[in-house]
C-alpha cells in the first residue's frame, strides 16, 4: 500500500455497525430455525429449546475462546438433522435486521475518495451468499474491496487472526494503517486494538450482558452514527 498516506483501509462491523441495532427475539429465532429440522419423532418445541441451547453454546465459545462455527454447526451441536432448503422462515425471521444503514454508501464512497479501501468483517454463522446479496440487494455490494465473514474461517473476532484474514481481503498487511469500526468495546474494540489497529467505536447498540466478553477497549475515537466515520478518519489522515 502506499506509504504516502497513514492509513489504508477502513474495516466494518456489519451487525449493529453497517445495519441498525435491533433488539431480537432469541427464541422466535430458535423456532425459525427449529422449521429446518427433519427426522425427527418430537414436538416442534423440543427442537426449539434444543436449538435455543445450541445457539448461546457456540456464541459462548465464540465469545470465550474464539471458534467460528456455521448454521449447520449449530445443528449439529443441538443433535439435530437439517435440510439447508428448509432455512427458509430463519432467513425470512432475520431479514428485517439486515438492513444497510443509508449513511453507508456515501461513507464508502468517501472513503473510497480518500484513497482508502474498504472492508467487512462479521461475527456470523451465516454463509457469506447471504451477507453479500444483502449488500446487493441494498446497492453497496460495489462499494466493498473485501468481506470477511467468520462462518468461513477458523476465528472469530477478538482473534487477531480474524482481522489479520480481513486486512488481507482488502489487500492491506500493516494493522498500525488500518481502522476497524464497530459496536461492541470487546469483540471490535479491544479486539482490533489487539491486533494492531485503530478503533472507532459506534455506542448505538444495547449488547446483551452474556455478549459483552472479558474485557473492554478504550477506543481510539467515538462516532455516534456511521457518517461521523468520515471525519475522523480523514482527520487521522
Amino acid at each position: 500500500m502506499s506509504a504516502g498516506r497513514a492509513l489504508d483501509a477502513v474495516v466494518f462491523d456489519w451487525g449493529g455497525t453497517l445495519t441498525r441495532w435491533h433488539d431480537v427475539d432469541f427464541h422466535a429465532e430458535s423456532l425459525a430455525l427449529a422449521q429446518a429440522v427433519v427426522d425427527v419423532d418430537h414436538d416442534v418445541s423440543v427442537s426449539q429449546a434444543r436449538l435455543h441451547e445450541a445457539n448461546q453454546a457456540i456464541w459462548g465459545r465464540s465469545r470465550d475462546r474464539q471458534e467460528s462455527a456455521t448454521v449447520a454447526d449449530l445443528f449439529a451441536e443441538a443433535g439435530l438433522g437439517h435440510d439447508p432448503e428448509l432455512l427458509t422462515a430463519y432467513y425470512e425471521f432475520w431479514e428485517p435486521h439486515t438492513l444497510t444503514d443509508p449513511e453507508a454508501g456515501p461513507l464508502f464512497e468517501r472513503l473510497h475518495g480518500l484513497g482508502l479501501k474498504v472492508g467487512v468483517l462479521s461475527n456470523t454463522i451465516w454463509p457469506s451468499a447471504w451477507h453479500d446479496g444483502f449488500f446487493r440487494r441494498d446497492g453497496v455490494d460495489h462499494l466493498l474491496d473485501g468481506a470477511v465473514y467468520t462462518s468461513e474461517i477458523p476465528w472469530t473476532k477478538p482473534s487477531p487472526h480474524a482481522f489479520r484474514s480481513a486486512m488481507a481481503a482488502v489487500g492491506a498487511d500493516d494493522p498500525a494503517r488500518c481502522v476497524y469500526v464497530g459496536d461492541r468495546l470487546f469483540d471490535d474494540v479491544w479486539g482490533a486494538q489487539s491486533a494492531g489497529m485503530r478503533a472507532i467505536h459506534i455506542p448505538l447498540s444495547t449488547i446483551p450482558e452474556d455478549q459483552l466478553g472479558h474485557s473492554e477497549g478504550r477506543p481510539d475515537a467515538v462516532a455516534h452514527r456511521l457518517a461521523e466515520v468520515g471525519d475522523l478518519v480523514e482527520g487521522w489522515l
